[in-house]
């Protein structure tokens, strides 16, 4: 009887998580044997239980929050976009035994943009509200599209600028306060806060959003996010939120652990599908990458 590869997701809490589900449709369809499963694990239990899952077999991890920046630290090789991010969210077990981190949460939301959503996101001006870890994961994937523009606005300021210094030698990138986005607009307006998790909004000046132009939640949910809900009063050609940078993430983990890229739009058409009616059941939110 052939063995059965084993991957699984860590996460404190990770009732929540989707990925077993994702991972599960990604095999059947790529007709790949493995299985996956949730495992909550609180960060002082990371490293011991990750060394004990590779050396009972495991082949690869994926890892939410609080446990990105532990994987980080673990990983004995990382991608150059983990590097950028200072995160991990996925760990491969290599040939040689090492481990190898990568962070698929930025490839993972340009491709559902760009993709999946049809934006084009060179010449544009993109902003990215929050300046919190979820934004770092995704700054240099947006670099890379080469937008005009690419501002990140935090209720702190200056956290905001020291940000994009670090990314500064990718492309025109600012940081500043929201109080100063008055009189600007943009093509793109990418919610990275937390505030969708509490059902707030940051607070944003009229105008902000350019005409045809687009928003995004990081986050998602049953029911759409106070911020989907804001980009659509507010005029929005498209608003949406982050189940698919969920599911084209985790394809990303797949392709790197399998060698095989599955297709992602099935798997966003039945998590849509199968999400409750916000009619009948209040939204539970999370941000999207990898249900951290």
């Amino acid at each position: 009887m052939s063995r059965i590869d084993r991957y699984a997701v860590f996460g404190h809490p990770i009732s929540h998580s989707q990925s077993p589900r994702i991972h599960a449709l990604f095999a059947e369809q790529t007709e790949q044997a493995l299985a996956y499963t949730a495992q909550d694990v609180p960060p002082e239990l990371f490293e011991p239980e990750v060394r004990r899952f590779f050396r009972e077999g495991g082949k690869g991890l994926n890892c939410t929050v609080p446990l990105k920046k532990l994987a980080f630290r673990l990983a004995d090789r990382r991608s150059e976009r983990a590097e950028r991010g200072k995160a991990v969210n996925t760990l491969a077990l290599r040939a040689d035994g090492t481990i190898l981190g990568d962070n698929t949460d930025g490839v993972g939301l340009v491709r559902d943009l760009t993709v999946n959503l049809g934006l084009i996101l060179e010449g544009r001006r993109i902003l990215v509200l929050g300046a919190g870890g979820a934004s770092r994961g995704i700054l240099a994937p947006l670099l890379e599209q080469r937008p005009e523009r690419l501002v990140i606005a935090n209720r702190t300021p200056d956290k905001a600028v020291r940000l994009a210094g670090e990314f500064g030698d990718l492309g025109p990138i600012a940081g500043g306060g929201l109080e100063e986005l008055a009189g600007e607009s943009f093509d793109l307006i990418l919610n990275a806060t937390a505030a969708s998790l509490s059902g707030e909004l940051p607070n944003l000046p009229e105008g902000i959003l350019a005409p045809e132009g687009s928003c995004y939640d990081l986050a998602y949910g049953r029911a759409p996010t106070a911020f989907v809900r804001w980009g659509w009063n507010t005029g929005a050609a498209i608003s949406v939120d982050g189940i698919g940078m969920l599911v084209e993430q985790a394809a990303e983990a797949f392709h790197l652990w399998r060698g095989v890229r599955p297709e992602t739009g099935p798997v966003i058409a039945v998590l849509n599908a199968e999400r409750k009616s916000p009619l009948t059941e209040p939204a539970t939110r999370r941000p999207a990458g990898t249900d951290p």
